[in-house]
């Protein structure tokens, strides 16, 4: 018996050895690897892909976003969309909110970055100030900066009127609610253009300014040639998710004018809403949504192509 024990473990030894190996190649394969993938890309087509070929279905049609009847009518709401008085003006506004927005982000970021990556007291309490108003919800923040600049009874009328007779209508103004709401859109997200800068800032090495300091380097200079190149990373994704985060704004919008007066201070996400909502026009609504869609995408990828090129390696 004993004899048969071991003859029988003998066997079995090749048999777990060769297992053993089948799942080593299998754990070390590029077909598992692809499968991990497959969850994501369920999700991926159940929350992104199909919505965006419905929506594309959608806006082929004259559906009112609530009936069951409808009939497909081709191009006809994006010849529409061509004709459209006020869209060139929302197209104009939607540019201002995403380019405007990216440009001070980063601009202002990038100061309170390097401020903050000094040896100074108190960094970390100003880290947390500016970080803030990131956590509140856009609609929120919105709705703060309204009672500041609302024409009846706001904070800043109640200064005005200290020096004026009549309250200023800012807000209602075409010429300054664009500008006034990018402005409320970057005070909330400095905070995350700070926080990527600052993590590029600290992964940069010593040993490059202790080099230019003894090469009587000016500080302008290091900034120039050591900073900006290594931070170019940073630079890219900040640049990217502002971009994005910008071109498609609508909380903000929604709480401060409501896209108004008319589509005056629109995007084309406030846009969009409106025209499913109050017109109960789904399909030109859609086309909207497709003609938003491209915008992202087109700019957020060029700017990306062309920033991932200027990219130094460290």
């Amino acid at each position: 018996m004993h004899v048969e024990s071991k003859l029988e473990r003998s066997r079995t030894r090749p048999e777990i050895k060769q297992k053993t190996r089948f799942f080593e190649k299998l754990l070390n394969s590029k077909a598992l690897l692809n499968l991990m993938y497959l969850p994501t890309l369920i999700l991926f087509s159940a929350f992104i892909f199909f919505p965006f070929i419905k929506g594309i279905d959608i806006s082929l049609t004259n559906w009112d976003g609530y009936s069951q009847e409808f009939r497909r009518i081709g191009l006809e709401n994006y010849k529409r969309m061509l004709s459209d008085p006020d869209i060139l003006n929302v197209i104009k506004n939607t540019f201002i909110y995403g380019v405007g927005s990216t440009l001070l982000q980063n601009i202002i970021g990038l100061g309170y970055a390097i401020l903050l990556n000094q040896s100074i007291k108190g960094k970390g309490i100003v880290r947390t100030i500016v970080y803030l108003p990131v956590i509140i919800s856009p609609l929120i923040m919105g709705y703060i900066w309204y009672f500041f600049f609302q024409y009846n009874g706001g904070a800043l009328n109640d200064i005005i009127l200290l020096f004026t007779d009549q309250p200023a209508n800012l807000l209602a103004d075409p010429k300054l609610n664009v500008w006034i709401i990018t402005f409320v859109n970057t005070f909330q997200y400095i905070g995350v253009a700070m926080i990527v800068y600052l993590a590029g800032l600290q992964s940069i090495s010593k040993d490059y300014y202790e080099a230019a300091q003894l090469d009587g380097a000016s500080a302008l200079s290091q900034f120039k040639n050591i900073t900006l190149p290594l931070l170019a990373p940073s630079i890219t994704i900040n640049i990217v998710l502002n971009l994005i985060g910008g071109l498609k704004l609508f909380d903000v919008i929604k709480a401060m004018t409501d896209g108004g007066p008319g589509y005056a201070s629109a995007s084309l996400s406030t846009m969009m809403y409106q025209i499913y909502f109050a017109r109960q026009d789904a399909g030109y609504a859609a086309s909207l949504g497709n003609l938003m869609f491209v915008i992202i995408c087109v700019v957020s990828l060029t700017a990306l192509f062309y920033l991932r090129k200027r990219e130094v390696q460290e």
